[in-house]
């Protein structure tokens, strides 16, 4: 069994659970989101050091409204309510909730009169992040003021029982001490605060041993960060016993094949298999337009081609994947009741039987967890420090429907805004740089000739883990060299514009 510590967060449909669990992990805790009517006894078998009720769009006088198995609230270990979570508390605790008559949303100042529990060491006043509804009018019995704030009661506690409420979000980072407030009550919870890179690996790797046994497995490897990390992983756990198939699926950037099949067998102790499929995806891709269906039909693919292989191989029972907690997140709707953004190849869009039992190692983490695991698993800053890349490949880059002639003049593109954002300096500063093909024309002239031919959009971003993400203002004279290279080197484009939407609103890839 495992030692690992753990503390659960309890999902309501907050838009910032996956924060909290960020900021608990910072806190060198692992942290573990699961939907609000998680089965008891799954609760349970985890052991959990501490639970955190997040917070969430619904009141709690709401006949539907969602509520965890009540045995939650005796847990013999601390629990912290945020938001809605400290308004379930006070309200089964026999405290008085008002219905909102209006919201409050934004920064207010909070004035703690407490200097114990979560605000111990804190300022008494200071700066924070409200966004609720309802509001807390009467503590339930046991309960005391621990701050307050000009338009409602900011915190309680029960010292004696260890319970906790804020009214608040510590988890934003509009609320500059929230992450010491969470730290506060990491170390209430006793937690001896060693979950690290190097524990997960050690951890993981055991794990991986004890579910392949003497198996083998196959990898999907892109040459991306996820999956190099993941099958660098398995491949601690089994040694030559796992074989890394890397798939031209017809829709990846220029000389990808041979320069990721090149680096990885000269840098990478992996067994690795290169598989020609283009035309197999092209095929089925054929006159769809729908970013879900792309991205299904590329999943389905994926799976069908790997398949195949492990049959060339014998007896081949795993699958090995780099998904990521973001891509859980957004694809399927399985840590409470949060809305599918869209299905990821290798989540959602993976189809309904399928041969392989599936691997992912790096299924909880975010993306910026990932890379210090390949840090501490001694990877090359090749491989951790590049940029992102979609799994479905270039189908969601070119909006419309896909076909060999617009991967061409895609791929044309983006190896130009690649070459530039390298050659400016600024490649290892951006999250994600790249071109995108839009499904319109434009009028030009080039010479004396009129054209009317496709338009570029070219998309930079900042961000940490993919949650979220704020456009990248470059230098005009990146985007000039990037415009004026795409408009005369390649045929067939006349017009290049620049997206500045951050996510949210906008996702980071178009489709």
């Amino acid at each position: 069994m495992s030692d690992r510590e753990v503390i659960l967060i309890l999902d309501f449909g907050s838009q910032y659970t996956q924060l909290i669990a960020r900021r608990i992990r910072e806190a060198r805790v692992f942290s573990e989101i699961l939907p609000y009517h998680t089965a008891w006894s799954e609760i349970e078998k985890r052991h959990p050091k501490g639970v955190i009720l997040s917070g969430g769009p619904r009141s709690v006088f709401e006949a539907d409204a969602p509520h965890p198995d009540r045995r939650i609230y005796d847990l013999p270990v601390p629990l912290l309510g945020i938001c809605y979570g400290m308004q379930l508390l006070a309200y089964h605790f026999g405290g008085r909730v008002q219905p909102a008559t209006e919201r409050e949303y934004g920064k207010a100042q909070l004035e703690a009169v407490s200097e114990k529990g979560l605000f111990r060491s804190l300022p008494s006043s200071m700066q924070v992040w409200m966004s609720h509804g309802d509001r807390i009018e009467e503590l339930p019995p046991g309960f005391h003021l621990a701050a307050s704030t000009p338009n409602a009661l900011g915190a309680m506690e029960d010292t004696d029982r260890d319970r906790y409420g804020l009214q608040f979000h510590p988890e934003v980072v509009h609320t500059p001490q929230g992450d010491r407030i969470l730290e506060n009550f990491v170390e209430i919870c006793g937690c001896r605060r060693k979950w690290t890179p190097a524990s997960f690996v050690e951890e993981t790797v055991r794990q991986i041993r004890l579910q392949v046994g003497e198996e083998q497995a196959l990898c999907g490897l892109s040459g991306g960060v996820d999956s190099t990390v993941a099958a660098s992983l398995v491949e601690r756990g089994i040694g030559d016993r796992l074989t890394c198939i890397f798939v031209d699926n017809g829709l990846l950037r220029k000389g990808e094949f041979d320069d990721v099949l090149t680096t990885t067998r000269e840098r990478l102790d992996l067994n690795m298999v290169g598989v020609r499929a283009g035309d197999r995806f092209l095929r089925r891709l054929q006159g769809v337009d729908d970013p879900e269906r792309k991205r299904k039909i590329i999943g389905e693919e994926f799976i069908r081609v790997f398949e195949a292989e492990a049959q060339k191989l014998g007896e081949v029972r795993f699958l090995v994947q780099g998904t990521l907690y973001p891509d859980v997140i957004e694809s399927v709707s399985v840590r409470g009741p949060s809305a599918v953004i869209k299905s990821h190849h290798n989540v959602g869009g993976l189809p309904e039987k399928m041969d392989l039992e599936l691997i992912e190692p790096l299924r909880e983490l975010f993306k910026d967890e990932v890379r210090k695991v390949g840090q501490e698993l001694n990877l090359a800053e090749e491989f951790i420090a590049r940029q992102p890349f979609p799994g479905p490949g270039l189908a969601v880059r070119i909006l419309g429907p896909v076909t060999k002639e617009r991967v061409t003049l895609l791929q044309e593109a983006d190896f130009i805004v690649d070459e530039e954002i390298r050659a400016a300096g600024l490649y290892d500063q951006i999250w994600q740089s790249f071109a995108v093909l839009l499904p319109v024309k434009s009028v030009g002239v080039m010479g004396d000739d009129r054209t009317y031919e496709d338009v570029i959009a070219v998309r930079a971003v900042y961000s940490v883990d993919g949650m979220t993400a704020d456009w990248v203002p470059l230098p005009q004279e990146v985007l000039g060299r990037i415009s004026n290279r795409i408009v005369n080197e390649v045929h067939g484009i006349n017009r290049v514009v620049y997206d500045i939407t951050s996510k949210p609103p906008g996702t980071i890839e178009w489709e």
